[in-house]
């Protein structure tokens, strides 16, 4: 199953609680913080959820 490598690329500071809250559930720590999930519709959501905080890329 293919995996989606997040990183954390924008502050949350100034946009609502709840991207705050979903940039935390991803598992991002900080700013630059990278993590890797496996490719299900409930991570989608949560990436488009913040899509303007985030840069997403697939992997194998």
């Amino acid at each position: 199953m293919p995996k989606l490598r997040i990183k954390w690329v924008k502050s949350a500071i100034g946009y609502p609680q709840d991207q705050k809250d979903t940039i935390r559930s991803l598992g991002l720590r900080k700013l630059q913080h990278t993590v890797e999930h496996e490719d299900q519709p409930t991570i989608r959501g949560m990436i488009r959820k913040v899509q303007h905080l985030v840069q997403v890329e697939e992997t194998e």
